[in-house]
């Protein structure tokens, strides 16, 4: 199942500086970032693909089914980190205007590496 994990922040009078260094169980390949949505996103899981999620403005939500469980997280801050695992059917709704969802993969974009059926 998906983990929500609080990403390491250092903060003083200057502002905020959030590190996102030996947490996540992948090495990362491939970075993308959502932003402007206006409709849902995802609707799907992955064959091999792990996958972490931060809103690092505005705020969405991840509703997460791993076939067992489900769950949704809400992404509010920028040191909010959600680890998807390959097998984490997922979509993202509710964004606010302003947001910013980057998200970290371990793998480059492979369209058969998609799974879009829902778990029953």
């Amino acid at each position: 199942m998906a983990t929500l994990i609080q990403l390491k922040t250092f903060s003083d009078h200057r502002g905020s500086l959030t590190v996102i260094e030996k947490v996540l169980p992948f090495e990362i390949k491939r970075v993308y970032y959502i932003y402007n949505a206006t409709t849902e996103r995802g609707g799907h899981r992955h064959k091999k693909t792990w996958q972490a999620l931060v809103a690092v403005s505005g705020s969405c939500q991840v509703y997460v089914h791993n076939g067992k469980e489900e769950n949704t997280f809400l992404l509010d801050t920028p040191d909010k980190c959600l680890i998807l695992a390959p097998e984490d059917w997922h979509t993202i709704d509710n964004f606010t205007k302003d947001c910013v969802l980057l998200v970290l993969a371990s793998e480059y974009y492979d369209p058969d590496d998609y799974i879009y059926e829902r778990y029953i």
